[in-house]
């Protein structure tokens, strides 16, 4: 009875750990391989990676993107803003483009202008804006927190890290410049000292030579 039950567990118990096996096994290739529908994708082969191409497809946001990206082509589309977080999978990207597409310069683009800053500085010296009208044709990178204006409610943690970083800097130019006018007043206190402790000090020994000679006379 006991020879019999025994093996027909064990049989099951590994059925479930292959089937378990091969749903993560499946999970796991869903998150790194599927390529989007509106994408063209190529494996690099020994790079171990893909070459994501998204760019011409009147995209008006990004998709979801497979973590073994490499290369991410997402230029010429109708793109505005990207959602905090979208891109932040993207460990192995090494190449990425998306200049030419109507970027909103709001608040809301401070995600993608830090991510690019750290990623690519290159894509993000052709990204230009094309909303709201005083900031058409102006380069992203050289648009500061106070030019892309305050987001409404809560501002996303991109923005928030945009504008300590500003005040960070601010800061940091006041108290310097501070510290450098008190060296120099303070540097020209202590040589007027000095040139008066010097004067006291040869003082006394001017009186002795004067007494002297009038003793003498």
């Amino acid at each position: 009875m006991y020879s019999n039950t025994l093996p027909s567990r064990g049989k099951r118990n590994q059925e479930g750990i292959n089937k378990g096996f091969a749903i993560s096994l499946l999970f796991h290739m869903t998150q790194t391989e599927v390529c989007p529908p509106s994408c063209n994708c190529k494996s690099l082969g020994e790079m171990k990676g893909l070459q994501i191409d998204c760019s011409s497809r009147k995209l008006t946001e990004v998709p979801a993107l497979p973590v073994d990206t490499k290369r991410l082509y997402l230029q010429n589309n109708s793109l505005t803003s990207v959602p905090p977080g979208a891109l932040d999978s993207l460990h192995s990207l090494e190449e990425v483009k998306i200049f030419d597409n109507p970027w909103n310069c709001d608040c809301h683009i401070l995600y993608l202008k830090l991510w690019l800053e750290d990623i690519s500085a290159p894509s993000l010296a052709d990204i230009r804006c094309a909303t709201p009208a005083p900031m058409r044709m102006k380069p992203l990178r050289q648009l500061t927190g106070n030019e892309l204006g305050t987001c409404k409610r809560l501002l996303p943690i991109k923005c928030l890290e945009f504008f300590w970083r500003d005040l960070i800097l601010i800061a940091g130019a006041i108290i310097t410049l501070i510290l450098v006018t008190w060296a120099l007043k303070f540097s020209k206190k202590l040589v007027s000292q000095i040139n008066l402790s010097r004067y006291d000090s040869r003082r006394p020994l001017f009186g002795r030579h004067t007494s002297k000679t009038h003793k003498i006379q």
